[in-house]
């Protein structure tokens, strides 16, 4: 009796681990390869990725404090090698950052999107995010600017 309950169990966990062993060698293929694409830009060795921004800058113009801008970045993978966005890091905290976080395939797109929250804030400002990625230089940073109006002169 035990020899078959012990047999239907390991019956049991052998096909359960069969119809689970395609997604996670899947899984592990893609985590490998973005390791290796890691791998070889934090030790300044090729292959490198390619960012090509339409542009690395934006002007929001004239905005009134406490008004919310947002803008996207979007950027083409110029290169022949994935290229994978290890972070995002706004210059303050009145930036929030998202971004394409799959790797973006030789040829593909992606995005880098930043909200801007101008509470508090006036006249001229100029803020960065710095993107780092599998790239040569690892970092590359986007930039805008706003011209913001105190709330006492909103109308």
């Amino acid at each position: 009796m035990k020899t078959v309950f012990t047999r239907s169990f390991l019956f049991a966990a052998l096909i359960t681990a069969s119809f689970t062993a395609c997604r996670d060698r899947n899984e592990e293929k893609r985590i490998a390869e973005m390791e290796a694409q890691s791998k070889h830009s934090k030790g300044n060795e090729g292959p490198f990725a390619k960012f090509e921004f339409g542009t690395t800058s934006h002007d929001f113009g004239t905005i009134h404090e406490g008004d919310s801008a947002v803008y996207i970045y979007e950027f083409k993978n110029t290169s022949d090698v994935p290229l994978i966005i290890e972070g995002v890091k706004p210059s303050c905290g009145c930036t929030i950052p998202d971004y394409t976080k799959e790797p973006v395939a030789a040829g593909g797109t992606g995005f880098v999107k930043v909200k801007f929250d101008s509470n508090g804030k006036s006249n001229k400002v100029h803020k960065t995010v710095t993107v780092t990625a599998n790239t040569s230089p690892r970092q590359t940073e986007l930039s805008f600017e706003a011209m913001i109006l105190p709330k006492e002169e909103k109308k």
